[in-house]
């Protein structure tokens, strides 16, 4: 029986013996190419040069009979040892093994050699192999959970995370990149370079409907994982929605949020009293008069028909998250995904109660996933303590140290933003004097393509939004940078200098934002 049949993928629930399933019962083999695996081993020791053309993904697990996978486990060690590969040394290696009985002495690896008519297609026969070993483990986690279905004390939310992850981690084992000479790349890039010059304006990636940020970063990039970390009741929630909406409404692009925090439903009130600018108690309570139904409505049309898809599934495992956002990809189109937040997400493997190493399993997941789909992930998270322990207002300003519970988060991301408003500790005036009620600063702290920059917006926590700070508020000085004026929030700021009375007017009082 194959090698494969005792063994259990990582993270994946203990898999009885196939044999009954696929074997004997079934009347039916598992998938194999013994004398393609002759003829693999016998063209490595004919030829020098063939492992190399084979070791980067054929392992020894991937041969069926357990004797070829001693015989190419002795030709790895060899080949790590940079010793010959040959058929006086591989017999030598296996000898001091103790193993050369087992796979049928030297006379059968001699045997090996007279199964080659050519090196030539060794790749070709070895990616045979590889399929081979993929389709037995796709058999042996299938009859796993297969077995496991049957069984009525299985709890089934448990059994669809081990088996996603399961099938998880053998797709990612099968997907292998060639490497690329440098001339194909160059040619790539300059054609990217072509069709960037053609677009209007210098965004190539996807708005976020902020003027200063999108010219600093040039649009959240495709397989970028962005993370925007801030204390609680910062704001973290409150400029996604924004963002959101921005990119949604104002550019038509089609945006996945996976709220582990909020339901869908609180989610999309914030968002109508964002866009509406009503009184939230009106909206929460339903106590709105003819005219502000009336305003309500014409005020959400373009929202309702924005393709902004939401996602509340609580304790969301990253397997769940990467096969939602492929699905969303195919089927919606989205072009970014943001994640609220991402110390709420679980990791179904082994962390063995770790949460440092589960955020650092999470985290490096993710990128791999915007790679994969090549598209932006922003994940929210959560700042540590640190903060609120040092005094003064510039210290107050989060720092990379302050990112919860794993430096890896740091690490994978590709840009680091902080959301910092001195207000909710309490500074209302900069050194000059002049007023920072309603001033927040987007912090880039790290911008692996990029330069780093400290941006300021306005933040109405009536409303719960963020938007550009009004052209003649230049004067606001929390650090040596110039504010720009956004089209994509035109119409916001507009109706608050045109003073429009419908919305009701609130007080800006208090500091911290209720939502």
């Amino acid at each position: 029986m194959a090698k494969t049949n005792g063994r259990q993928s990582k993270g994946s629930a203990p898999i009885t013996d196939t044999t009954r399933v696929i074997g004997v019962e079934a009347g039916r083999l598992p998938p194999q190419a013994i004398d393609l695996e002759e003829a693999v081993l016998g063209a490595i020791m004919l030829e020098k040069e063939a492992i190399y053309e084979v070791i980067e993904f054929l392992k020894p697990e991937c041969f069926y009979k357990e004797a070829h996978a001693k015989i190419y486990q002795a030709i790895i060690d060899l080949s790590s040892r940079e010793e010959p590969i040959d058929l006086k040394t591989v017999p030598h290696e296996l000898r001091r093994k103790e193993a050369l009985e087992e796979v049928g002495g030297a006379y059968y690896i001699a045997q090996l050699t007279n199964r080659v008519m050519s090196s030539a297609h060794v790749e070709f026969h070895a990616r045979i192999i590889f399929q081979k070993y993929i389709q037995r483990e796709l058999i042996r986690v299938s009859t796993g959970v297969l077995e496991r279905a049957f069984d009525d004390s299985t709890d089934v939310e448990e059994l669809l995370n081990t088996s996603e992850q399961a099938i998880f981690e053998i797709s990612q084992g099968s997907i292998k990149k060639d490497v690329q000479p440098i001339n194909l790349l160059l040619k790539n890039a300059l054609a990217n370079i072509a069709e960037a010059g053609k677009r209007e304006g210098t965004l190539i990636g996807v708005p976020s409907g902020f003027t200063k940020l999108d010219r600093l970063t040039a649009g959240w990039q495709p397989t970028d994982l962005v993370i925007i970390a801030a204390r609680p009741s910062m704001g973290k929630t409150a400029f996604v929605l924004s963002m959101a909406r921005n990119i949604a409404v104002d550019c038509g692009q089609a945006v996945a949020l996976f709220s582990l925090e909020m339901s869908s439903l609180q989610l999309a009130t914030r968002m109508i009293i964002s866009e509406t600018e009503l009184d939230s108690d009106k909206i929460r309570t339903g106590k709105l008069s003819s005219d502000d139904w009336n305003y309500l409505n014409t005020k959400i049309a373009a929202l309702s028909e924005a393709p902004v898809y939401i996602d509340d599934t609580p304790a969301l495992s990253v397997f769940e998250f990467r096969a939602k956002c492929r699905r969303l990809v195919q089927q919606c189109h989205i072009r970014i995904a943001i994640i609220d937040y991402l110390q709420l997400m679980t990791w179904a493997g082994d962390t063995r109660g770790n949460r440092e190493q589960e955020v650092s399993n999470i985290s490096r997941s993710l990128k791999a996933i915007a790679k994969e789909l090549n598209i932006p992930i922003i994940a929210l998270s959560q700042l540590n303590r640190g903060v609120e322990n040092r005094t003064g207002m510039q210290n107050k300003r989060p720092q990379l140290s302050d990112l919860r519970e794993s430096g890896a988060i740091e690490q994978d991301a590709d840009i680091v933003a902080f959301i910092h408003r001195p207000e909710y500790y309490g500074f209302i005036e900069n050194d000059k004097g002049e007023s920072l009620q309603g001033i927040a600063e987007i912090i880039i702290a790290k911008h692996r393509n990029g330069a780093l920059d400290n941006i300021q917006l306005r933040f109405r926590h009536q409303f719960a939004k963020f938007v550009e700070l009004e052209t003649d508020s230049l004067s606001y000085d929390l650090g040596s940078t110039q504010t720009l004026q956004s089209k994509m929030n035109e119409d916001n700021l507009a109706d608050e200098t045109s003073g429009a009375s419908f919305p009701e007017a609130v007080s800006t009082a208090p500091v911290e934002t209720p939502f």
